[in-house]
């Protein structure tokens, strides 16, 4: 539950007009997102979806990962999630098993995948730290 002094010293939601490129740099993604880059760089520490690409020992944002950072921010900043509530948001992804009208051999199915992506993530972490 929100502390009605805390919504109220809590800045408005963020509405970022993107410029149309296909890169950003972590200095641009900090500027447009209202963020430090220390920050950025945290998050991707502990957000697996967030995977800018690095070339040169340089992060480079594409607009997923831009709309991914806004997303987080709204949800740590705006709506007060935890960073383990709101990695538990984003993990859920798109599908929301329990409010859809799906069947059960849907259910099932989704869950299923869902379950297979976190996996697939944590293998792919695993083997960018060891290699």
């Amino acid at each position: 539950m929100v502390k009605p002094n805390k919504q109220a010293q809590s800045p408005a939601p963020l509405e970022v007009e993107l410029p149309d490129k296909k890169y950003f740099t972590i200095g641009e993604v900090a500027e447009l997102c209202q963020l430090k880059s220390h920050v950025l760089r945290y998050w991707e520490q502990v957000f697996p979806q967030l995977e800018p690409s690095k070339r040169r020992g340089r992060r480079y944002y594409q607009r997923a990962d831009v709309e991914l950072v806004l997303e987080i921010r709204s949800l740590l900043h705006d709506q007060g999630f935890t960073i383990p509530g709101a990695k538990a948001r984003l993990s859920k992804g798109v599908v929301d098993v329990a409010d859809s009208r799906l069947n059960d051999d849907q259910k099932s199915a989704v869950e299923g995948l869902q379950t297979m992506k976190l996996e697939i993530q944590e293998f792919r972490r695993y083997i960018q730290s060891r290699f």
